[in-house]
């Protein structure tokens, strides 16, 4: 499963990327604005200085809701960086923009997918990934996870290679269920990601092998 990045925020991506397990960033309109990224210049420089961090895919996110104003908005996004992957809405006109980029061998994330039929038109318009939004499911007492076995299924069902992003992952127990579901992406904060490394027992372990190492010297 790939490792994605949920954030604007330049010195969290470092910190993954020298985890050395870091595969790629989503970011949005609200990461940006929580970072003091505001205005479409800005906006545009800090996209290009996230790819220059990473090694992977960069999801940038278009403004518009109409057809023409996400095809412009796509392929201004698009024309930054090689990495860039232009994220629309999951609307019908979002759909209509992910065929024309997929035809167009332009990356696409279709995002804020909340049902296995949104997803099922998302794989059949060429999108690259689709993104559901476990957590917020979550929020509203629907099971996400269920989400993410429904999509998966119907992917393997018809072999479609769009990938399956898991986006508004929380904590670390999406990070491992996700994994178990088979998505192919997880999306969430840096927490959900370094807190992968802890167990008690490695501390436990960890601090007698050093205390009997100490004994020895």
């Amino acid at each position: 499963m790939k490792f994605f990045i949920d954030t604007a925020n330049l010195d969290q991506i470092r910190d993954a990327q020298n985890l050395g397990v870091l595969d790629g960033v989503t970011t949005n309109p609200s990461l940006m604005a929580k970072e003091g990224i505001t205005g479409r210049e800005n906006i545009l420089k800090h996209y290009v200085a996230i790819c220059n961090i990473v090694d992977g895919d960069v999801s940038a996110e278009v403004i518009a809701t109409d057809y023409d104003g996400m095809v412009k908005e796509g392929e201004e996004l698009a024309g930054l960086h090689d990495q860039i992957v232009v994220k629309l809405p999951m609307i019908k006109e979002g759909v209509k923009a992910a065929k024309y980029f997929s035809d167009k061998g332009i990356k696409t994330n279709v995002t804020l997918v909340f049902s296995a039929g949104q997803a099922l038109l998302a794989a059949k318009a060429g999108a690259t990934y689709v993104s559901p939004f476990i957590g917020r499911l979550d929020d509203v007492s629907t099971d996400g996870l269920n989400l993410i076995a429904e999509i998966r299924q119907i992917y393997n069902n018809y072999g479609f290679s769009t990938q399956i992003l898991a986006a508004s992952v929380r904590h670390t127990m999406h990070v491992i269920d996700c994994a178990k579901i088979g998505a192919d992406v997880m999306t969430g904060p840096l927490s959900s990601i370094e807190g992968l490394l802890n167990h008690p027992l490695t501390d436990i372990g960890l601090a007698k092998f050093l205390a009997d190492y100490k004994k020895g010297n």
